[in-house]
């Protein structure tokens, strides 16, 4: 998680807060330096997933649809290296002949006891 991908979601956001840009104040705050943002994190999940299940739930398209439960356990400081584990929780046809897909996600950071986050993500799935 590089310092520039922070600024970067940092602009996009609107969010500018200390903790998150400003290095020199990060360094003397609880952290001992600037971390990601909790919803750079979260929007890592998407990413990230892609990369674990692409091309596993058929020739069809996946969609967000949406998060039952999410929680921001561990910051994730400037420059650690993070993971998405992911666990297949459930898949449920529906009657349209889309498939919904239940997923347990857990964003570990390298070196650390506790995730950074951990997520139960919605996927549908069409055709």
């Amino acid at each position: 998680m590089g310092q520039e991908r922070i600024d970067q979601f940092a602009a996009c956001t609107e969010d500018h807060q200390w903790i998150h840009v400003d290095r020199e104040r990060a360094a003397r705050g609880p952290f001992g330096t600037t971390i990601a943002h909790g919803y750079l994190t979260l929007a890592l999940v998407a990413a990230t997933l892609g990369d674990v299940i692409g091309g596993r739930m058929g020739p069809g398209m996946v969609l967000n649809y949406g998060l039952d439960r999410v929680r921001f356990i561990t910051p994730v400081k400037a420059g650690a290296r993070i993971r998405n584990r992911v666990s297949l929780q459930a898949i449920e046809p529906k009657a349209d002949g889309k498939t919904l897909y239940t997923m347990a996600c857990t964003m570990e950071i390298e070196g650390e006891q506790a995730p950074a986050l951990v997520a139960t993500v919605l996927g549908l799935a069409t055709g």
